[in-house]
């Protein structure tokens, strides 16, 4: 029998426009998708390289597969530390220009895992209001207390270092690129103060893994911070198009995470597939630049063809374009108006973004053309005469 409380919470989230469902798609991650029986321009992908249907990738997979097989079995302390983790490792710290890496199954595994093992009762976090889900529960986890700044502001994250007492151990986390609003953090103003009022520093690079710097290494990389920034945490599973998530960093920060970080100790490791995917996927950022040529293109394009028709698209300079739209159940009305046109944009709602500012999360591909550009731009013209949204 079903609790009362589960119908009630249930019936709540869809009358204040919350409800979410799963829709399927078919076929491949590409510029586009298969929904509902029909062909739509994909703009809700993490694919931002296009490396996910890459061949490269998909014969590295068949070949792990043959030789290691489909799984590891065990955790990596047990009997799941494969030559191919090593490799890739070495591959990750490599690119990052950092002495090792280690990595982990997810991004979300990752953080609320890395965050628990580096601070606890009696120290000081020191988080961006928007950074992701797994930051927060990273934070919660970790039982020290949790001062939450306003987004990007290094005014407020200078007041509350000051007040926080010096012999508190101390982190300080934020993403790099945002994942709902495409912004860049001020990084090297954080850094800045990290070192000044001795602070670990950690960044999560998901989004700017494969999209910034050179080689696609990150922001960290891009604003020259590699020495100065304690931890850079990333995901193999957006721009390298596979699954999974590394830290960068030392050979000491690793040795800790292996020792004390329960999301890696506690786990099966990444199959062998997955593995050699990333491995592929990273030696085509050095091989294949000119697909972050195309993407940022592209990110152009659509970016003025949207302020044009009147959309705000926030101070993204990124991949990431957050279409505003505000109210929730208006958001997701607009966005199946957009999918009625032939356009797979999702809409994003509370608890994912504050409320009041749902918006549609567009994100770009490399292998988007100017055709495809021009069909959203024209199914967006054609959607915003019934919505009064748009004020840039």
């Amino acid at each position: 029998m079903t609790p009362d409380f589960i119908r009630e919470e249930l019936e709540r989230l869809k009358q204040q426009g919350l409800y979410r469902k799963l829709r399927r798609v078919e076929g491949e991650q590409g510029p586009t998708l298969i929904v509902d029986g029909r062909e739509v321009l994909n703009l809700s992908s993490n694919n931002y390289l296009g490396l996910a249907t890459h061949p490269a990738l998909r014969e590295a997979a068949k070949r792990a597969i043959d030789r290691y097989g489909c799984g590891t079995t065990a955790s990596r302390l047990i009997s799941g530390n494969m030559t191919l983790h090593e490799a890739l490792e070495e591959k990750i710290a490599a690119l990052k220009g950092t002495e090792t890496a280690l990595v982990f199954n997810s991004g979300f595994q990752a953080n609320v895992g890395i965050i628990p093992a580096l601070v606890g009762e009696g120290d000081v976090i020191f988080s961006d209001a928007l950074n992701h889900a797994s930051i927060i529960d990273g934070c919660r986890l970790s039982r020290a207390k949790t001062v939450i700044y306003p987004h990007c502001d290094v005014n407020r994250l200078e007041d509350d270092l000051k007040r926080a007492p010096a012999s508190d151990r101390k982190l300080v986390v934020t993403e790099t690129l945002f994942s709902m609003d495409g912004d860049e953090a001020p990084l090297d103003r954080i850094v800045d103060l990290a070192e000044r009022y001795r602070a670990m520093m950690m960044v999560d690079e998901a989004h700017a893994t494969g999209i910034f710097g050179p080689n696609g290494a990150g922001v960290v990389a891009k604003l020259g911070l590699t020495e100065r920034v304690f931890l850079q945490m990333g995901t193999l599973g957006k721009a390298l198009g596979g699954f999974g998530a590394y830290v960068a960093g030392s050979r000491a920060l690793r040795e800790l995470l292996i020792n004390r970080c329960r999301s890696f100790i506690f786990t099966t490791s990444l199959p062998p597939p997955v593995l050699a995917t990333a491995i592929a996927a990273i030696d085509l950022l050095y091989k294949e630049p000119q697909r972050r040529l195309a993407l940022w293109h592209n990110c152009r394009a659509l970016k003025e063809g949207l302020k044009r028709l009147g959309f705000s698209v926030g101070q993204s300079e990124s991949q990431i374009l957050p279409v505003l739209i505000g109210a929730a159940q208006k958001c997701m009305a607009f966005s199946e108006r957009l999918l009625e046109e032939g356009v797979f944009a999702q809409g994003i709602r509370p608890p994912t973004v504050p409320p009041g500012t749902s918006r549609l999360r567009v994100t770009l591909m490399a292998t988007h053309t100017h055709e495809h550009l021009h069909r959203a731009l024209k199914a967006f013209e054609a959607a915003k005469n019934e919505f009064r949204i748009f004020s840039s």
